[in-house]
């Protein structure tokens, strides 16, 4: 089916539809997954990071091979490097929606986030000197810094893994806990699934995950359509509709797992995602045929990086000084990621 012949009205109702889609799927995401982290013993970081991580960003990957096979490789790279602000700009949202009066990040005093914090910092940092630097060199039609990207990302999940299973040190002091209502709210899940054996846990998790998925390819599709249609232009449509339509996993699994308590899991889980979407510079490579991706990309998509850097640094913060302070309802540290995701792409949007 070819979306650019389709009306405008058409593509915006696939559009809206393949989103709802995506969004009821990815509630479902992030109880499975706390489900088999309680039951496996696996930590909230890093099932969060990895297999939450994975499942929610099945739309990126799906919006990426889609784009970069069909020549459209601005789309792609200013999707997947405008989605690494837009889903940290998720967790403030969330903070301000979900938890006011409470600043997320006091709830998430693990050492581990931190460490997965850093590298995606080291990761973005590596894609942004990979688009100023242009590609090094390629074989077989595949540049080396996707390969460098896609290594490193493996290499931090190792790190990350072992981290977790043997922490070095621990944050002292009081620890906040959930309120009540997230508490109740947990033990009626697990109740509610307490019948219900691991291996179909995963079966679950596999189905909602494929809906995900197919969800993500028309979101996709519709997405470069409207671009070309309204003429706004592939990087400000990825940096901004595409980006937002293809968090939404992120958006829905984050809100599911802080509504009933498992809030390491949601910031987890969009570092995780946000580091993977670096680590997708290999696949789009692979599928974009005309060239090396990263040397079709325009060098404000760096910005972006650049942006997905501060925005990662400032949840840093806010996890290591630990403020029970809010603006707005929200902790100090989600107003300031709200504020410069806004001025951010105010400013991208006259590069």
């Amino acid at each position: 089916m070819d979306f650019i012949e389709q009306s405008l009205a058409t593509n915006t109702t696939i559009f809206l539809i393949a989103a709802a889609v995506v969004w009821f799927a990815g509630t479902k995401l992030s109880r499975y997954v706390d489900i088999y982290a309680d039951r496996t013993g696996l930590g909230q970081a890093f099932a969060g990071a990895l297999i939450l991580g994975v499942a929610t960003s099945l739309p990126e990957l799906a919006t990426t091979l889609t784009a970069a096979y069909s020549g459209a490789a601005k789309l792609a790279g200013s999707n997947l490097l405008g989605g690494v602000v837009m889903q940290t700009a998720v967790l403030a949202l969330i903070d301000a929606l979900v938890l006011r009066g409470k600043p997320l990040t006091l709830f998430s005093p693990r050492s581990s986030l931190l460490m997965l914090g850093v590298m995606l910092i080291g990761l973005t940092a590596m894609a942004s000197a990979a688009i100023s630097s242009g590609e090094l060199f390629s074989i077989a039609g595949v540049g080396a810094w996707p390969v460098l990207l896609f290594l490193a990302y493996l290499s931090s999940l190792w790190v990350i893994y072992r981290y977790e299973g043997q922490p070095r040190w621990k944050p002292t002091g009081e620890i906040a806990q959930p309120p009540e209502s997230a508490r109740d709210l947990k033990d009626a899940y697990h109740e509610k699934y307490a019948d219900v054996s691991l291996k179909a846990i995963v079966g679950l998790f596999a189905v909602a995950s494929l809906a995900v998925l197919a969800g993500g390819f028309f979101v996709a599709r519709t997405s470069e359509a409207i671009a070309e249609q309204t003429g706004i232009g592939q990087n400000f449509i990825g940096a901004t509709l595409l980006a937002l339509a293809t968090s939404l996993p992120e958006v829905s699994t984050t809100y599911s797992a802080v509504r009933f308590g498992a809030y390491s899991m949601a910031a987890a889980n969009i570092v995780g995602t946000n580091s993977l979407e670096i680590a997708l510079f290999l696949p789009a490579d692979i599928a974009y045929r005309a060239g090396a991706i990263v040397d079709a990309l325009d060098p404000s998509t760096g910005f972006l990086a650049s942006l997905g850097i501060i925005a990662t640094s400032l949840y840093l913060w806010g996890i290591l000084e630990r403020r029970d302070k809010t603006v707005l309802g929200m902790g100090v540290d989600s107003f300031c990621v709200l504020v410069v995701y806004g001025v951010g792409l105010g400013i991208y949007y006259t590069l």
